[in-house]
């Protein structure tokens, strides 16, 4: 098995969608595939044209027997009648045509003659696999390779009076980092503080963040921490109360995975597929923007420290049942397999 991994660029970027790219790639050449990335450059996912030059290019440089398999991110840019599509494999962490902030009736027309075209999707969830025969796909050629977890020793938490809550994930749109500090300003009679660990992708939407923290008169309650990774990122979680994510859509909820892998209690909206990944009496769940419907869920857990612990004992249970990034590697190469079937 030969592959061309197709990617816009930086492959680096911080994202649970790019960790995903980033551990698969390296599970697949611990198993002995033949990968080679190519990381394209110009817009996405909206692409301009400096984007579709670069996407034609290298579905040009393609060897006859290379299997291509382009990150959703970067499916746009293609041309559905280029004839690699027909081989191709597409891997979709959500369609771009579900992310806030972006034209989703120009996506959703790039993206619905490419998911009828490529030989294979393979999902990031089931949810979003269920929802791609809406956009055009066959369903018989539509897989899922969820992501994995890293075994983690269990998080003790911040140790003191007040609930240290964290929240990871890009400061974007989607992350719904807004709707999660509107929550919290309606319990400042409690004792918290909020810590926000993401990059900003977006970085008018991350002054934006700021911006209301003050106008909320948050900002001495929350930090933004900016990219985290490794042992930064980890020392987070671990001391951590609560794990929180207020987001609008979710291809699958790889940070909330995490901190469920950790015993976090979570505090989550559930848009797109980030509430399947909770267990079973670990996290309070609101609707997508419902900032009232949060804070009343996050005001029991955070006075309750009885109803916190419970719901870590719940966490704790459900992240020992998560997959682990030790096989998903060998399910993607499966899935290559079928698009050959």
């Amino acid at each position: 098995m030969r592959l061309a991994f197709l990617v816009p660029a930086p492959l680096s970027a911080t994202s649970g969608g790019y960790a995903y790219d980033r551990r698969l790639l390296a599970g697949l050449r611990a198993l002995g595939v033949a990968v080679r990335v190519e990381e394209l450059p110009g817009r996405f996912p909206l692409p301009d044209a400096a984007a579709r030059a670069a996407m034609a290019a290298a579905l040009d440089r393609l060897a006859a027997d290379e299997t291509p398999v382009l990150d959703g991110l970067g499916l746009p840019a293609a041309d559905p009648a280029h004839p690699a599509l027909a081989r191709a494999v597409a891997l979709i962490h959500h369609p771009t045509s579900l992310e806030a902030g972006q034209d989703r009736a120009a996506l959703a027309a790039l993206e619905r003659p490419l998911f009828a075209r490529v030989a294979r999707l393979v999902a990031t969830s089931p949810m979003t696999a269920r929802g791609l025969p809406e956009l055009g796909a066959d369903p018989a050629r539509v897989g899922v390779v969820e992501p994995g977890t890293d075994p983690a020793s269990r998080a003790p938490g911040s140790g003191g009076d007040g609930c240290r809550i964290l929240s990871v994930g890009s400061l974007t749109p989607r992350k719904g980092h807004d709707v999660l500090l509107r929550a919290l300003a309606r319990l400042t009679d409690l004792d918290w503080a909020l810590r926000i660990a993401g990059p900003p992708a977006d970085p008018v939407h991350a002054a934006t963040l700021r911006a209301l923290a003050e106008e909320l008169g948050l900002a001495q309650r929350v930090a933004f921490l900016g990219a985290l990774h490794g042992e930064a990122l980890e020392a987070e979680y671990q001391a951590a109360d609560l794990f929180a994510l207020a987001t609008h859509w979710e291809g699958y909820g790889m940070a909330a995975a995490e901190a469920q892998a950790r015993g976090l209690p979570l505090a989550l909206c559930t848009g797109g597929a980030i509430a399947e990944v909770a267990g079973p009496g670990a996290a309070i769940l609101a609707a997508p923007g419902n900032h009232d419907s949060l804070s009343r869920g996050m005001r029991r857990v955070i006075l309750d420290r009885g109803l916190r612990a419970q719901m870590a004992e719940a966490a704790w249970a459900a992240g020992q049942r998560l997959p682990r990034w030790e096989d998903r590697a060998a399910r993607f190469a499966a899935e290559v397999e079928k698009a050959h079937g």
